[in-house]
């Protein structure tokens, strides 16, 4: 059974932002919530340029270690990034690894911390 349309349906209702990337940093894929929560800097065009081209020098050099701690070990998976006050929501840098555990690139990760505001099963 080929499951990628649902691993792909999972990211693209997300309500977060994901944007992945290769391993040489180019953004490969952005779900709709990223392509609109960063439109002002390109938004969708953003797709096949370099995420390094969107950072400083200071977070370049904070991914590219991220990077490199991700390709020492296949226990190495998830790394904590920040904490953005202002929208209550840490950020993680998560590993992407094939079937065989070969690292291939990364994504972006936002958990916001706020509590739910919905009505459970709420079909209005």
């Amino acid at each position: 059974m080929d499951l990628a349309p649902y691993f792909r349906s999972i990211v693209e209702q997300d309500r977060c932002a994901v944007v992945i990337c290769n391993l040489e940093h180019e953004i490969i894929y952005m779900n709709p919530t990223a392509i609109e929560r960063y439109a002002k800097r390109g938004g969708a065009s953003l797709v096949g340029k370099s995420l390094l081209d969107c950072h400083s020098a200071e977070s370049n050099e904070k991914i590219r270690r991220v990077a490199d701690w991700f390709a020492e070990s296949p226990t190495h998976n998830i790394m904590h990034t920040f904490h953005n006050d202002k929208e209550n929501k840490d950020v993680y840098m998560v590993a992407l690894r094939d079937a065989d555990g070969t690292l291939i690139g990364y994504y972006e990760k936002h958990e916001y911390r706020n509590r739910e505001t919905d009505k459970p099963y709420s079909f209005t």
